[in-house]
């Protein structure tokens, strides 16, 4: 073989190789703080508080507390999202992490999904629980996804960017449920 068709082939394969679905998409985790002393205050009253964060690459996170129960939702229309109104049935706090699933599916890196630990209260002397909450993020489609229940799974990091990688793209908030991924022994459903 000539050392002319040699390299014809090679680039004919790696424009195949580039091109092909196998290096059209991959997805990857990136971190951001949840830090209420570095959001913005936007409602505050004796029945809870709301703030404005800053997420990944600047994306809006709403944040709000009421019942001492945590909401959180993403995005431009995160106050009107189902994510808003969305929690946990326990009193519940936030983690210090939001773990952004993110793909370049469509040419540059986007989030798709969200992985936040809630801790979650249980009975009195009881420790406290941790549910890994999976949320789709989809500009009017913004709603959680599944939950972990971190204490009774070995994987439970795992088991939740599995969640978010399989089940958020064709999730229908309208009308699909969270799913209970694993052991869950977080609180009585």
């Amino acid at each position: 073989m000539s050392a002319r068709v040699f390299l014809s082939a090679f680039y004919v394969a790696a424009g195949i190789m580039l091109a092909g679905p196998s290096a059209a998409q991959q997805i990857e985790s990136s971190y951001t703080d949840v830090d209420l002393d570095q959001c913005t205050v936007i409602q505050s009253d004796d029945f809870g508080s709301r703030w404005a964060c800053s997420g990944l690459k600047g994306m809006p996170v709403m944040i709000a507390e009421g019942d001492l129960r945590m909401f959180v939702s993403y995005g431009l229309t995160s106050t009107t999202e189902k994510a808003a109104e969305q929690t946990l049935g326990p009193f519940n706090r936030l983690g210090d992490k939001i773990e952004w699933r993110v793909s370049n599916a469509e040419g540059s890196w986007k989030p798709f999904a969200t992985i936040l630990r809630f801790f979650t209260k249980r009975e009195e002397g009881e420790p406290e629980g941790q549910v890994l909450v999976v949320t789709k993020i989809a500009p009017g489609a913004t709603c959680h996804i599944a939950y972990v229940d971190a204490l009774a799974n070995p994987d439970p990091n795992g088991l939740a960017r599995k969640a978010a990688d399989t089940r958020a793209k064709d999730f229908d908030c309208a009308k699909d449920e969270p799913e209970y991924i694993g052991k869950f022994e977080a609180w009585e459903r």
